[in-house]
């Protein structure tokens, strides 16, 4: 499979998910990373019109989950976040951020994701370590 046709599996994977409803978009992959942009509006805001955190670790969450699919056979097995973190470093009210989830540990049963959340000037927003569980397909 290409990375055009694994980015269009993957987002259209997202139908009737929370990924739909914050429009997260995958928009570029490769062997050790994923990429995927998400709006900053009104639906992701927090009471005081500003980027809510749990909005930012849906959408790493969103990213390093499905990178780890890059590393198995998805016929075969599953992935699970199991342990996420966060760290928010500066704020955001309007626009677009990119989350890149590139790898740190790749076991047989344990994946560590770094995912770098920045603006459109490559601002880091939020830095964010994700660990998954590789599990067999039942």
């Amino acid at each position: 499979m290409t990375d055009k046709e694994k980015l269009e599996k993957l987002n259209s994977m997202t139908k009737n998910t929370l990924m739909e409803t914050l429009n997260i978009q995958y928009i570029e992959i490769g062997s050790d990373y994923l990429v995927a942009t998400m709006p900053v509006n009104e639906r992701v805001h927090q009471p005081m019109g500003l980027l809510h955190g749990g909005a930012s670790v849906a959408l790493a969450e969103s990213v390093g989950s499905p990178a780890s699919l890059l590393f198995v056979d998805p016929e075969k097995y599953e992935i699970r976040g199991i342990e996420i973190s966060a760290n928010h470093l500066r704020t955001k009210r309007n626009g677009v951020v990119t989350a890149t989830a590139k790898i740190i540990h790749k076991g047989t049963m344990t994946h560590l994701w770094e995912i770098r959340i920045t603006d459109e000037k490559g601002n880091l927003v939020s830095l964010c370590k994700l660990t998954n569980i590789v599990i067999p397909r039942r």
